[in-house]
């Protein structure tokens, strides 16, 4: 009798987790590519394996509200060397990263204001020392537009002990890779992501931006498309085919390897993602960007407007 019993109870403890499998929603496997959307990560959000994380630039953003469970970078602080001018080294990036929770188990995502702006240069800084991250698509913006949730909890993670690699150098182009293309010894296609005015030489920064250079205008050779080209109206990257035609109009097909440059990083890391982790080109991002270029002594430079800094 009592096996009876037993095998009734068992019987009975299966038909019950086999209901209760039926009725909870499954977690659904991380997607493959470099984007998740809003809609998955709003119903994966409990997911322990994820690790989100904001990157803006605007102060007390994330405090004031930020996407459940996210950790937060503040890109020039933890993202750079506050010291000279360079990102973090490997010793100060494994810091963050292990603080962060990050291991080789958990998917990171990175999200932030400004069309994911300065999370795309979070991005960089990830890949160079050989994490791949995804970006939330559309960020900050888009996640608010859609009136999904937000909170103001700290999120408390257990610290990892990863270890990180040194910094890879083909994620990234110096100024003497750039000046390799202007002398024609590199065939590699130079992309300013600048605005139309910023690339003629018509301004000498974006409006607003504390970082200047004593000349205005473009690198020779550079072809100019713009970043916001690329995304559509609520911060989203637009469709890989509508993105393989926007550069292949403008000469630029992934044929010969790319260096992407803007003011001072930021908005060509955002091109850097497209291309390289969209796209599937072979793509370094010249960090050192406009404000290195266009305040070196004696370097050549294509400006069109006819601007002359300090004349009003």
């Amino acid at each position: 009798m009592k096996n009876v019993v037993s095998l009734v109870s068992s019987g009975a403890v299966a038909l019950l987790l086999t209901a209760a499998a039926a009725v909870l929603p499954a977690k659904a496997e991380i997607p493959a590519g470099p984007l998740v959307s809003t809609e998955w990560l709003d119903k994966n959000i409990d997911n322990p394996n994820l690790r989100l994380v904001e990157v803006s630039v605007e102060p007390g953003l994330f405090e004031r509200g930020h996407v459940p469970g996210a950790q937060n970078i503040v890109w020039h602080t933890d993202l750079v060397d506050t010291v000279r001018r360079d990102i973090a080294t490997q010793e100060q990036f494994q810091e963050l990263v292990r603080k962060l929770g990050i291991d080789d188990d958990k998917t990171v995502i990175l999200y932030g204001d400004n069309n994911n702006w300065f999370a795309a240069w979070g991005a960089w800084v990830f890949n160079t020392y050989g994490i791949d991250v995804k970006l939330l698509d559309g960020g900050r913006k888009k996640w608010e537009a859609e009136k999904r949730p937000l909170s103001t909890r700290a999120t408390s993670v257990a610290a990892s002990t990863i270890e990180l690699p040194e910094a890879n150098p083909k994620l990234r182009a110096r100024l003497s890779d750039v000046l390799e293309v202007v002398d024609g010894k590199d065939d590699a296609v130079l992309v300013d992501i600048r605005s139309a005015d910023e690339y003629s030489g018509k301004l000498f920064s974006a409006p607003g931006s504390a970082e200047l250079a004593v000349r205005a205008g473009h690198v020779p050779g550079a072809i100019n498309v713009t970043w916001s080209k690329a995304v559509a109206e609520d911060g989203s990257f637009k469709s890989p085919e509508d993105l393989k035609k926007l550069y292949s109009d403008a000469g630029i097909d992934g044929s010969k390897p790319i260096i992407v440059y803007c003011r001072i990083g930021e908005r060509s890391s955002h091109t850097w993602f497209l291309l390289s982790k969209i796209l599937g080109y072979d793509v370094r991002n010249y960090d050192g960007s406009w404000t290195e270029y266009g305040n070196t002594v004696g370097l050549p430079v294509v400006n069109q407007a006819g601007t002359v800094w300090g004349v009003k």
